[in-house]
């Protein structure tokens, strides 16, 4: 299970793309929707110019405990809830 602890400022470079600061940021550029999630207003962008202000979240993997109901349990990619 993944969560969102706290975020860092950032301003982009030339040429940044949601998925490239994904796969620099998290190493998995399939994560790309928590960047996205934070930065409604940047949404619609596909390659920003220099120096517009994001918001990085700093994305954490969480153990789930096994008593858990199945229901609360992250099932990211596998039809779960969000």
């Amino acid at each position: 299970m993944r969560r969102v602890t706290a975020y860092k400022e950032y301003a982009t470079r030339e040429g940044d793309t949601f998925d490239a600061l994904a796969l620099e940021m998290y190493g998995d550029e399939t994560l790309a929707h928590y960047i996205i999630d934070f930065n409604p207003d940047h949404a619609d962008v596909l390659i920003f110019d220099a120096n517009v202000a994001l918001r990085l979240p700093i994305v954490e993997d969480v153990e789930t405990p096994d008593t858990l109901p199945p229901w609360r349990r992250d099932t990211e990619g596998e039809g779960g809830s969000p």
